[in-house]
């Protein structure tokens, strides 16, 4: 079972409530994503139904628990302070509001509501990258998760930016007169969003999380393997966004290679800490062995379709097929499992860490409910697979269609499981942990400097 481990100092957190209200805000995403995803399979949504689905999944679910973790560690794992804890607050609902006004516009095909909802939606994640960067420019040195962190802020500046002229270009002309079309400008887009922005802080927060909870080190050919990635991943994302944006494929091939050799190289860096972990299997772990099998099996499947043509439409995710074997598979599971440590981490600190010494308290791997884990990890191993199997192999459409289901069964569990630590054990409501910070967050810390002492 988990403890928290020695190393982190809990007492730079900010207020429970500030993570925890972007973890459950990206459920409600979650589950909406999925609702969307199985309407498009049966044919019953309206409107741009599958470019409202993948916002939801990949801007809401996906990011707010990105935004959430880094606001949640990056004062944890670096020993300073939050820039600003109401920036973290005002960035969550800036998405909150500019999300479901954007994916509102495309089901009802509301264009002209897109550009206003999708500049809320700009503010709010460069509130993020400002309040995180600022955090991250006070340290005197960069770790290997520090610089993968800062790195994805520059890749959600520049995805950001673009997605809002994108959106500005429903309504009126902006790459019209240009040289680069709108599909270029697409596939530069979604390149950076989940190469450049997610998957780069998936890599970051790997190195400390798989090392950590498995009590392991990289060595031998897992430093040379970390060399090389902190090297050619960040370059292949910006090669392979710029060769698609400009229509060059020979820059996009170099760098669909560097991308998908880099990551090659790191499922094997994850699959030698799992190996090797000396603490009992969790929730977690389980998940992280799954991203190992999907990212190794998609880094060999892209490899020759980023070969042959790395502008194609649809190798735009990767080799044709893989589209589900690399959000789900990857990206989805290393964030299911991260969750299933970070939400019961940050209520145990909170409710049980002062008590240590005084009394009997839970570990932190027995707040939520073992079989309940074991029935979401079924069904989304299971939804994941005849999901990713109807992509290769041109299953019947009934056949996808039960992976949805098996899927959004899956997130329904997942969220129950971690509703129910947030009821049982933690100190606020599930209103509360929404809605507002309480005494007992402002008394916890009360001791540090008010956000008016950093903030300009």
């Amino acid at each position: 079972m988990s403890v928290v481990p020695g190393n982190l100092d809990t007492d730079r957190q900010p207020p429970m409530t500030v993570p925890l209200q972007h973890f459950v805000v990206g459920l409600g995403f979650l589950l909406a994503g999925a609702l969307v995803g199985i309407g498009s399979v049966l044919d019953v949504a309206v409107g741009l139904a599958t470019l409202a689905h993948v916002h939801l999944l990949l801007a809401g679910w996906v990011c707010l628990t990105i935004m959430g973790a880094m606001t949640q560690f990056v004062p944890v794992w670096s020993g300073t302070r939050l820039h600003s804890r109401r920036l973290s607050t005002l960035q969550l609902w800036l998405v909150t509001v500019g999300l479901l006004g954007f994916a509102a516009g495309l089901l009802t095909g509301t264009l002209t509501a897109l550009p206003v909802f999708g500049g809320v939606l700009l503010l709010g994640f460069w509130t993020f990258v400002y309040n995180v960067g600022r955090t991250l420019w006070s340290l005197p040195a960069y770790d290997v998760t520090e610089r993968h962190f800062a790195l994805a802020l520059g890749f959600f500046l520049v995805l950001t930016a673009l997605g809002f002229l994108l959106a500005l270009d429903f309504v009126v002309p902006v790459f019209a007169p240009l040289s680069i079309g709108r599909a270029a400008v697409i596939q530069s887009h979604a390149t950076l969003a989940v190469f450049g922005a997610v998957l780069t802080t998936i890599v970051g927060a790997l190195y400390q999380l798989a090392t950590m909870f498995t009590q392991t080190e990289l060595r031998g050919i897992d430093v040379r393997l970390r060399r090389i990635e902190e090297v050619g991943y960040p370059l292949g994302v910006a090669l392979l966004a710029t060769g698609r944006l400009v229509g060059s494929g020979a820059t996009a091939r170099v760098g669909g290679l560097l991308v998908a050799g880099s990551l090659l190289g790191f499922s094997v860096v994850l699959g030698r800490r799992l190996y090797e972990t000396q603490v009992d299997w969790t929730p977690m772990l389980s998940r992280y062995a799954v991203v190992v099998g999907a990212m190794a099996l998609w880094a060999v499947l892209t490899v020759s379709a980023w070969i042959a043509d790395p502008l194609a439409r649809d190798a735009l995710f990767g080799a044709p097929g893989t589209v589900h074997l690399l959000v789900l598979g990857v990206i989805g599971f290393v964030v299911l499992g991260t969750l299933y440590h970070v939400v019961p981490f940050i209520v145990w600190v909170h409710r049980y860490s002062d008590l240590l010494g005084y009394e009997a308290v839970p570990m932190i791997d027995d707040l939520y409910d073992d079989r309940v884990a074991a029935l979401d990890f079924a069904c989304f191993v299971g939804g994941t697979g005849l999901l990713v199997a109807g992509d290769l192999l041109d299953l019947p459409s009934v056949s996808v269609a039960v992976g949805g289901l098996l899927v959004l069964f899956g997130a329904l569990a997942f969220s129950a499981n971690l509703a129910g630590v947030l009821h049982e054990h933690s100190p606020h409501s599930l209103v509360g942990i929404l809605f507002g910070t309480s005494a007992a967050d402002s008394d916890r810390s009360a001791s540090e400097s008010d956000d008016t002492v950093t903030e300009q």
